[in-house]
Order: structure tokens, then sequence, then C-alpha cells
């Protein structure tokens, strides 16, 4: 059942959700981008659960948060050169897809063993990555295949029954611009851009 009691700004709001995703339950939360359904990156549990919410298919791979360049080589075999070259120069979002996913559930890695990393700095969602200590999962709010809500009042109601904690920040925030730009490393350096 999902949590829907008021808290007074947002270190309850970190505090009640943090308390959620230690026990392996499913919160609903802002990133840097649009809205997102998370939880502990480590929790096979509650990554299946994730995908069951959106019913998507678990061939898939879901993105993750990292809220430190420590927590990002601690996510993944090797981090080229080029990412910190990408991660230095990039304005907007950048989620990078990168060769061989470790330390996180099996789940969230591809066929091929990828996993796709976002690193997020000040903002909700990086201090929440922080003060958990483990990746977060960031997926977009919304039923497989239906448009990405934009905004917290664009969210479906069945989206909003399904996770365990709604997060009270950013609710009235305005409507994102668009999901993150996605790009794939391999360990040879070469880059291929998958969404801009």
């Amino acid at each position: 059942m999902t949590q829907t009691r008021q808290a007074n700004g947002s270190a309850d709001d970190l505090r009640d959700a943090l308390e959620v995703l230690r026990r392996g339950g499913v919160i609903l939360y802002p990133t840097d981008t649009v809205w997102g359904i998370g939880c502990d990156a480590t929790c096979p549990e509650a990554v299946e659960r994730i995908y069951s919410i959106k019913q998507r298919p678990d061939s898939k791979a879901l993105i993750t948060l990292v809220a430190s360049e420590a927590m990002l080589e601690r996510s993944v075999a090797e981090v080229p050169d080029v990412a910190w070259q990408l991660l230095d120069v990039a304005v907007d979002p950048l989620t990078v897809v990168y060769d061989r996913g470790c330390g996180v559930a099996p789940e969230l890695l591809a066929p091929d063993g990828s996993i796709g990393i976002r690193l997020v700095r000040d903002c909700f969602a990086a201090e929440l990555c922080r003060r958990l200590g483990r990746p977060l999962v960031s997926t977009s709010a919304n039923i497989a295949g239906e448009p990405t809500p934009l905004s917290y009042p664009d969210i479906a109601p069945e989206i909003l029954r399904a996770v365990d904690y709604v997060c009270l920040t950013g609710r009235t925030d305005a409507p994102a611009a668009k999901a993150s730009a996605v790009i794939k490393l391999g360990c040879d350096g070469t880059v291929k851009i998958l969404r801009k």
C-alpha cells in the first residue's frame, strides 16, 4: 500500500523514501529529468517488481542512477577514459551505457551484460542515492509503451497505487523538457548515440 502521509519539507521526504528503499520497497520520485519509479539497484526482488509495475519485458534493461564517481566505478567493470571526458562536458543529463555492469542486481543488466548509468548531481535524486549509499533504479513512471509523463500530474493512477511511497518533493515543478540523452561506450572507446 502506498504511503501518503504528509511530510514537512524534503528532509522528512528523504527520510521516508530511504526507509522504504532500505526495506526493499519501490518509490516514485523526481529525478534530474522525468519522474522515476525507483528502488535499491542491488535488490533483485525490488527490481523485478518494477518490471512488473511497468509491464515491461525484463529483456529491456533499466537505467541506474549513481551519485558519485566512486559509485560509478563500483557499478561497472571499467569506465573508459572517454566516459570521464563526456561526463565533464555534458551540460544536460547524460545516461551512458557501459560494456560490463557489476555490483547491481543481475536483472538490471542487458542480455550482453551492459548497463545504463547516469551520474546525477545537485538534486533530490542525487541526495537520495548518496544517503542510501547504493545506486538507484530510475525508469520513467509509465506503463511500457505509453507516453513518458513529463510532470507529476501526468502520472497514471495505476502507477501511483502500485508503489510503496510517492515522494512529496517536486510535485509542483515545471514539466521536464525530455528524458536524458543516451550513449553507448565500448571499452575500446567507440561511441554510439542511442537517444538524443
